[in-house]
């Protein structure tokens, strides 16, 4: 059976590649399930860009997973804003706004890009300025079509490029931009227990954000995710390291269990209950993707604490059966103790 809920992503052939990089897309067209996000996995080697470009229908919210970055972005208004992100850093762009990613480090760049669509579109400068005349051209930047011999004439988009001259930081570039957030660097975590916790980039926490948001989510090695679901958002999920597994619940009595290794990439649609086990001693990592900026939850634990027993029990217990005293959580403990072996 396929899995209608986990897509390989490690194991995708990247849509473009080159000496100078690569873009990986998950989007429906290869992962049906997907509804209103997708994800792009982005390597940039070094003294490569992602061309500027933009995206008619959809916001992007990038992770930088490793390697040193600038990002630029030019929005209504004039504005422009210019930063650099490493390790552990977000950026948000907002639809139609152009920008550019560029490598300014030693390595290469790792960069998990989520967006506001199942199919995002985009355009490049490079394809947007040659399927223009030079004549059309040579009006813009007040210059005779015939200095323009060498313009590309070509409306298929370079996607990624290399850099004409390494990158010179100027303090500009070093300043902080509403665009940009340290997710990792947040404290305290918004979520924290002694089984994980989560850091949140979210509206609450990060303003600017327009229908995206994402945790960082650890699981410990003793730890689960308890049963839960988001009444108004779907979950995107990419597990950057450990060993999980997951269960969903779809309509009527579809149910799915999935195992989750490095390098997978899951979609869970809005309310469908779910839950995820560490099933290892490590930390299981994952970068989790939500279709809003300020998405809920509710967990099992507070879900069933706000009914009284007379209901509960007869709703979850087999017919003649009998079941301890279950305790009285009013609020949602997220991340639970796993007092069970795994099977």
């Amino acid at each position: 059976m396929a899995a209608k809920h986990v897509f390989r992503l490690s194991q995708l052939t990247p849509q473009f590649s080159s000496e100078l990089g690569s873009r990986a897309a998950v989007s429906k067209e290869n992962f049906p399930i997907l509804e209103r996000m997708s994800l792009y996995h982005l390597v940039l080697n070094q003294g490569a860009f992602r061309e500027p470009h933009w995206h008619p229908n959809a916001n992007e919210l990038g992770y930088c997973l490793s390697g040193s970055l600038l990002v630029t972005i030019f929005g209504n208004g004039n504005a422009r804003h210019s930063f650099t992100i490493g390790a552990g850093e977000m950026f948000f762009v907002p639809s139609g706004f152009v920008h550019a990613i560029e490598n300014v480090g030693a390595t290469t760049a790792d960069v998990y890009i989520c967006f506001s669509h199942e199919n995002p579109e985009d355009f490049g400068f490079s394809g947007s300025v040659g399927c223009m005349s030079r004549e059309v051209m040579g009006n813009t930047w007040g210059l005779k079509a015939d200095e323009l011999s060498a313009l590309t004439r070509s409306v298929e988009d370079i996607v990624i490029g290399k850099t004409g001259e390494p990158a010179k930081l100027t303090d500009f570039e070093r300043q902080a931009s509403p665009y940009k957030f340290s997710v990792e660097e947040q404290e305290p975590p918004g979520i924290n227990t002694p089984w994980g916790g989560a850091k949140l980039a979210r509206g609450t926490t990060w303003p600017v954000l327009q229908s995206l948001s994402m945790f960082s989510l650890r699981i410990l090695g003793d730890g689960m995710r308890e049963p839960h679901w988001h009444p108004e958002t779907a979950e995107m999920g990419y597990v950057i390291n450990g060993r999980a597994r997951m269960t969903v619940r779809g309509p009527t009595t579809s149910v799915e269990t999935y195992l989750l290794e490095a390098g997978d990439m899951y979609f869970i649609p809005r309310a469908y209950p779910h839950h995820i086990e560490n099933l290892g001693d490590d930390t299981t990592h994952f970068l989790v993707f939500f279709d809003q900026a300020n998405g809920g939850d509710i967990g099992y634990t507070g879900g069933l604490s706000a009914f009284p027993p007379r209901i509960v029990m007869p709703t979850i217990t087999l017919p003649g059966g009998s079941l301890p005293v279950l305790p009285n959580t009013p609020d949602d403990l997220a991340l639970v103790e796993k007092t069970n072996p795994v099977f």
